[in-house]
């Protein structure tokens, strides 16, 4: 969604949450829900509302004094194992912590202490979920640290679908952009995953779709029952067009023609 850049990260995020969470919840009544962010959506009041409803949390936190004092021990630990090793070091730290004024309750925290060759570089998350399901490390290296993917998803599609463009006057008219863009983005991943599996395109990225796949040369031409498409012989990826729409074209299944029902007699 476009925002104003004057507004907080989470402004309007839980009336998005309302409306997604509980669409999932519809189909999937007993599922398992964990919402994870940055420390953009670190907020009392997302956290107070997922400890309210059963929903769990894993944010990131930014850095202060006190969090550091806290994870200081470690980060001593970390500059020793590179000083031995040169190689970077972590070291974690689990523990319960509550802001002075901010939050309403005490909350678990975890700490990365980590050392590199350009320096120390310390981490905290925020979460609801337990230390005997998800031990510290696994915590921030697999739950938390996941979402890069997701962030590279969404980079995918500002970069090459165009999501960052605000090229229109009104923020009304450059919203209905990106939500064009999200469409093709959708429509790419779809294709991903039915039409180029099993091809050497199968994870490439949406730019790369773009433009050897699709931004190609054709002459196409009608006919009263078909519509002809035309590639050139030197196109290179031309047995990978030909799988991807053998792919599709598998996957429609014809509508089924309604029949009179057979009356029994006699």
């Amino acid at each position: 969604m476009l925002r104003p850049a004057d507004i907080d990260t989470s402004t309007g995020a839980l009336k998005h949450l309302l409306r997604i969470i509980g669409r999932l919840r519809q189909a999937w009544p007993g599922v398992q829900i964990v919402l994870r962010g940055d420390s953009g959506f670190c907020r009392e009041h997302l956290m107070r509302w997922c400890e309210a409803n059963g929903v769990a949390y894993l944010f990131g936190m930014a850095k202060n004094r006190r969090l550091l004092r806290i994870l200081g021990g470690e980060m001593q630990q970390a500059k020793q194992l590179f000083a031995q090793t040169q190689q970077p070091a972590r070291v974690f730290k689990d523990f319960t912590y509550r802001t002075h004024k901010s939050w309403s309750r005490a909350r678990r925290v975890v700490g990365k202490a980590e050392y590199l060759a350009k320096g120390d570089n310390p981490r905290f998350v925020v979460t609801s979920l337990t230390a005997a399901a998800f031990p510290d490390r696994m915590l921030y290296e697999q739950e938390y640290c996941g979402r890069g993917d997701m962030e590279n998803r969404i980079k995918e599609q500002q970069l090459f679908l165009f999501a960052y463009r605000t090229s229109c006057a009104t923020m009304r008219a450059n919203q209905v952009r990106l939500l064009l863009s999200t469409v093709a983005y959708v429509v790419l991943r779809a294709l991903r995953q039915f039409g180029l599996a099993g091809t050497e395109l199968a994870a490439a990225q949406c730019d790369t779709l773009r433009l050897k796949l699709l931004k190609i040369g054709a002459v196409i031409r009608f006919t009263t029952r078909r519509v002809w498409v035309a590639l050139s012989e030197g196109y290179p990826f031309r047995a990978v067009f030909l799988r991807v729409w053998e792919n599709l074209r598998g996957l429609v299944v014809p509508t089924p023609v309604a029949t009179p029902a057979t009356v029994p007699t006699g």
